[in-house]
């Protein structure tokens, strides 16, 4: 559909009825570990992006980026300083038409005033919808910050990442228990993160 954005996953881009409605804020759940910047680098292929980073370094993400398996038309990267929430909330004012906002991670914005993180979520949606853009927040699970369930709440999708030891391998899950526009997916996506993101063909998860 035209009007949507592939993440670049088949399956999930089916599942999602062709991917993202413009205007979507996403928010992505992962362990610390689990490599989930890839599926991040994935969405980034061929499209105009602007990346917030929030703890690693613009030349960090860059090197990421330049490394991944897809490409990527020249992102703007941004380092957020300490106070994030501020300078965050003037790049979304500055929003370009039809970009991916990244925010990696969005746990130091979950940090701040309750009442101004709202705020800037709100704030965030309304760009989104005006700009035909779609934003990814993504969101590390384990001492999370105290608006972690704002951002839960707030976003139009949840993506969740699961990964478990199974039979000496491990195996990375992909679930969506939100999703806003249409029909909900209700299955797992089983997927290989070693170079970049793909399905793993060895089970039926189609």
């Amino acid at each position: 559909m035209a009007d949507r954005l592939r993440t670049g996953i088949d399956a999930l881009d089916r599942k999602l009825e062709g991917g993202l409605p413009r205007g979507t804020l996403v928010a992505y759940t992962a362990e610390p570990a689990s490599q989930s910047e890839r599926l991040l680098y994935e969405l980034t292929a061929a499209r105009d992006v602007h990346y917030l980073s929030t703890e690693r370094s613009v030349r960090a993400v860059r090197s990421a980026l330049e490394a991944a398996p897809v490409t990527v038309d020249e992102p703007r990267v941004e380092a957020l300083p300490t106070d994030g929430l501020e300078e965050a909330t003037r790049t979304v004012a500055d929003l370009r038409e039809e970009t991916l906002l990244i925010v990696d991670t969005a746990d130091r914005l979950e940090r701040t005033d309750p009442d101004d993180y709202v705020a800037f979520l709100n704030d965030l949606k309304e760009t989104l919808l005006e700009t035909d853009s779609v934003a990814v927040l993504h969101c590390l699970r384990g001492a999370e910050p105290r608006n972690r369930t704002r951002t839960l709440h707030a976003a139009d999708a949840v993506f969740e990442l699961h990964t478990d030891r199974v039979g000496g391998r491990l195996e990375t899950v992909l679930t969506v228990p939100t999703f806003r526009y249409g029909g909900q997916p209700t299955e797992a996506i089983t997927l290989e993160l070693s170079d970049g993101v793909a399905i793993d063909t060895s089970r039926d998860i189609a």
